[in-house]
């Protein structure tokens, strides 16, 4: 993989895939960070100027100069771990009366200390900010014990906890011959995103970019550019996160999943004839570890830690148009970046094979998982 970070010169404006047109009232939503479908068709336009190449992407994550940032795993609370009730014996909620067929509840451990002064009233956990990136060592320490640190959730520099502000801009249409703003469709309102100094996304490509660096690129709406550098520092972060996922993943003992992209987990059901797409936060293939009846065959997930859906939005090509118009595909929803899975003992998904259709997904960047191999303290 060649890494890289992009870097804006100016705002971006990343609108989803929702109709819009400028009218009384009316406003455009933006998504950040761009996802998938956006960083590929940029880097298609860029890289296919001229060759016609198949490529795989990695992210987009973001990066602080050179150090590259993930998302905070979300099986926390503040700085406490949350592990399956069925995982601590000793947790005075392990034989509470709870819904079997369900993913177990998840409990703060017996054996987490907390840190501060719970006497101090001044001290309240809800009013501390904590980073909401972590930097490649943080998350390096992770996958290596299991644990994160007190004092790796403090910030350590402005955007840790978002990188990026978004600016609200109004936009107005004037009568002719007037000062006065016309009475339909003359007003309308957006979001632009402005990112903080210093901070850029990262993004790693299976093939070369062959431009003379630094070089530009239009991402987002607006005709927006971001400034696209080699940076090899973020490859070699990646590839030691790789290593050690790799090394955990090989253990049969209980692991924990960190996803660290979106994650499109997606099924197509038929009904009355009918096709229907479901999407969910948990991939469909890791069955529940309890069985609703002897002839079922007992799966690895345990539990999840997610958050609300991601939304993503894209378009494509019509086939059935001779100019071939864009018009908007269906919306998928996928699990927000963060989520942890805790297992009996690791399991790829489908999509990480390459002959299946839906490996579409990982090319794109998306279902990017890390293992951690389950430590009690």
């Amino acid at each position: 993989m060649y890494w890289y970070t992009l870097t804006p010169s100016d705002v971006l404006i990343c609108r989803d895939a929702k109709p819009f047109s400028p009218g009384n009232g009316a406003w455009a939503s933006s998504v950040f960070p761009p996802n998938g479908h956006s960083i590929a068709g940029a880097l298609n336009s860029l890289i296919n100027s001229e060759k016609q190449l198949k490529f795989k992407i990695k992210g987009p994550f973001f990066c602080f100069e050179e150090t590259l940032y993930l998302p905070r795993p979300l099986g926390f609370v503040g700085t406490t771990p949350l592990v399956p009730v069925d995982w601590d014996e000793n947790s005075p909620l392990h034989h509470a009366k709870t819904n079997p067929f369900q993913p177990r509840p998840l409990v703060t451990p017996s054996w987490s200390v907390r840190e501060s002064n719970e006497n101090d009233s001044d001290n309240n956990d809800d009013e501390i900010e904590y980073r909401q990136y972590l930097p490649s060592d943080v998350v390096t320490t992770y996958l290596e014990t299991g644990k994160i640190n007190l004092e790796d959730w403090q910030l350590q520099n402005k955007g840790e906890n978002q990188p990026w502000i978004i600016e609200t801009r109004p936009h107005n249409t004037m009568k002719e011959d007037s000062r006065q703003v016309k009475d339909a469709d003359g007003y309308f309102i957006e979001n632009a995103i402005r990112m903080h100094t210093g901070w850029s996304l990262a993004i790693g490509v299976d093939v070369e970019i062959e431009a003379p660096m630094p070089t530009t690129m239009r991402l987002g709406g607006e005709g927006h550019r971001v400034v696209l550098q080699r940076c090899d520092a973020l490859g070699e972060q990646w590839d030691k996160l790789q290593a050690l996922s790799q090394h955990n993943f090989n253990s049969a003992s209980k692991s924990i999943a960190y996803l660290v992209t979106p994650g499109v987990f997606e099924r197509q059901d038929v009904e009355d004839d009918k096709k229907t797409s479901l999407c969910q936060a948990k991939p469909w293939e890791w069955k529940l570890t309890n069985t609703v009846n002897k002839n079922q065959r007992a799966g690895v997930l345990v539990s999840f830690a997610t958050d609300k859906a991601v939304p993503i939005s894209c378009r494509f090509q019509s086939s059935k148009s001779k100019d071939k118009k864009s018009i908007p595909a269906p919306q998928v929803f996928a699990a927000s970046p963060g989520s942890l899975y805790y297992l009996t003992q690791p399991q790829s998904l489908f999509q990480d094979n390459p002959e299946t259709k839906v490996h579409a997904w990982r090319k794109l960047g998306y279902s990017e998982l890390l293992w951690i191999t389950y430590k009690p303290l």
